[in-house]
């Protein structure tokens, strides 16, 4: 069974905890709540043949990108989140995308899975589980 493909734009519609995971990364409050308020888009390039993927998380705030090769191993530069560097996994779980980030933080990673036009997103650390949804862009 071929695996679904991510590639489009996403607009974020709603999110649930996620104060709560910022402050188990030790983000600090007053940029806890400026982070809280923005509404990030989601621009995803996946090449199914390859395995290639790059994710751009973009805000009026701070621009995050992520660029990597499925089932591969890459050392991930999380500066702009919050300081830390990670060895990252993002790998196939069925039809979700599940990332596996290794570093100061235990049980830290993310799942992103497809629902018609929703992308949605649950991001952990430790026993603390955020979650977003996002709508595909026309």
């Amino acid at each position: 069974m071929s695996k679904p493909n991510y590639t489009g734009t996403f607009h974020m519609v709603s999110q649930d905890n996620f104060e709560n995971y910022l402050a188990a990364l030790d983000i600090n409050f007053a940029l806890r709540k400026i982070v809280c308020m923005l509404k990030p888009t989601k621009q995803i390039v996946h090449d199914p043949a390859t395995g290639s993927m790059k994710i751009r998380t973009l805000t009026t705030f701070k621009d995050f990108d992520m660029d990597f090769k499925l089932g591969q191993v890459f050392t991930e530069d999380l500066g702009p989140v919050d300081g830390r560097v990670c060895q990252t996994t993002v790998d196939w779980e069925g039809d979700k995308l599940v990332c596996v980030q290794r570093g100061e933080k235990e049980g830290r990673g993310w799942t992103h899975w497809l629902e018609g036009d929703k992308l949605h997103l649950e991001m952990r650390v430790g026993d603390v589980v955020a979650r977003q949804l996002f709508k595909k862009a026309d």
